[in-house]
């Protein structure tokens, strides 16, 4: 019977991953091709940051209702619904006539593939002790798609056009639903008779997130997350543009820093589960900040290769990107187990909303003043997240 138990919950774990795999490959799928779709629409790189920033705002906003929505019909059931949203939503924005239909089909898709991420962690959660390393593995499913999307969309992209290259998400959607729905068994709502009202009263809401132990991680989430969305939505572009490289290299280097980013999420996490979340975040944080600083200025200005700075640059880079295996546990921990579901939700909510704003907000400022001030300002703002962990452990405060 244990042997038979431990098969099927990393069965859970495995599909789980390959769910999220499904979610992110469809947002992936859309950056490499922006010059595509910019030149298509006759629209700017704010225009696109807008449709970018509004999907990710969707994905966001269904956060918290996603954890309602498991408490009371399932994990199973709202992973499903994810997953073969995802699949059909990436089919219509393929097929959007005008740039306004793009913007409002992007925004449905973060709004379905947003079921998938807090619901999962919360099944895992109930399933293994230790949660970092855990959430690691299930993260690597989005890294594993910023291997795959950037470059078969560009390909795609560069032969037969950017409809095509985001219609790619459909073939891998399809087979994972199935594989999903008949692999994993149905799961017990927690709270299958509680009105949803009852869950959305503002006084509990307002207490959760203003517990110190939640509000100050949920600020360098924010400022965290706001970072990593300019750099997903941009990167390819910002290689283009400001150094001149060629569409299907910049697809490569976006793929090279998914794949930093499939082994940094499992090592953040187990770093995490043994030295504390903390130490981790706050790593990752700094390694961000320096990544991005090199990602603008060190290639031609030091004495190395271009491509060895670039390199560096993109590894420091994936690492910062990937504080969310350390960071989530640490919200977890934060809360009961019968605040996880909705709770989770929330705070996944919140500061995936606000940072949604990165892709706008980077592409404004590369209309501006350009690119190198853009990706410069993504810098300083990891900087200011490890400065807000280093000095609540200054301080000793035990929050």
């Amino acid at each position: 019977m244990l042997g038979v138990n431990w098969r099927y919950r990393h069965t859970v774990l495995t599909l789980c991953m390959l769910a999220f795999f499904v979610t992110y490959f469809a947002r992936l799928a859309i950056s490499p091709v922006v010059p595509f779709i910019t030149a298509d629409f006759a629209v700017s790189n704010t225009a696109v940051g807008v449709a970018l920033s509004g999907m990710w705002l969707a994905y966001g906003v269904s956060q918290f209702p996603s954890g309602i929505l498991a408490d009371r019909y399932g994990e199973r059931r709202v992973i499903l619904v994810a997953v073969g949203g995802t699949t059909a939503a990436s089919l219509l924005l393929a097929l959007a006539p005008v740039f306004p239909a793009f913007v409002l089909i992007a925004f449905l898709l973060g709004l379905v593939a947003g079921l998938h991420y807090a619901v999962a962690t919360t099944l895992l959660s109930r399933t293994f002790d230790d949660l970092g390393t855990a959430v690691g593995l299930h993260s690597i499913g989005g890294p594993l798609a910023g291997l795959v999307a950037p470059v078969a969309a560009a390909w795609v992209g560069v032969r037969y056009g950017w409809r095509p290259g985001v219609a790619l998400a459909a073939l891998v959607g399809v087979p994972i639903f199935v594989l999903f729905a008949w692999r994993i068994r149905p799961t017990e709502p927690r709270r299958p008779d509680q009105p949803m009202r009852d869950r959305l009263r503002l006084g509990p809401l307002v207490e959760l997130l203003s517990r110190p132990s939640v509000l100050l991680p949920l600020v360098v989430a924010t400022i965290g997350t706001y970072v990593t969305q300019g750099i997903i939505s941009f990167l390819p572009t910002f290689l283009v543009d400001f150094r001149g490289y060629s569409p299907s290299f910049a697809g490569g280097v976006f793929s090279a820093f998914f794949v930093v980013r499939a082994g940094a999420q499992v090592g953040l996490g187990r770093l995490s589960d043994r030295l504390g979340r903390d130490a981790a975040i706050g790593g990752a944080m700094l390694s961000g900040a320096l990544g991005l600083v090199g990602v603008v200025a060190l290639p031609g200005v030091v004495v190395v290769p271009d491509l060895v700075g670039l390199a560096l640059a993109v590894l420091l880079a994936g690492v910062g990107s990937s504080f969310f295996s350390a960071i989530d546990p640490r919200f977890m921990e934060a809360m009961s187990d019968t605040e996880r579901g909705a709770g989770f939700g929330l705070v996944r909510t919140v500061y995936t909303v606000i940072g949604s704003a990165g892709s706008v907000g980077a592409g404004l400022t590369a209309d501006l003043f350009g690119w190198g001030v853009s990706f410069a300002v993504l810098a300083g703002l990891f900087g200011v997240a490890f400065l807000v962990i280093a000095g609540n452990a200054a301080l000793g405060t035990g929050y």
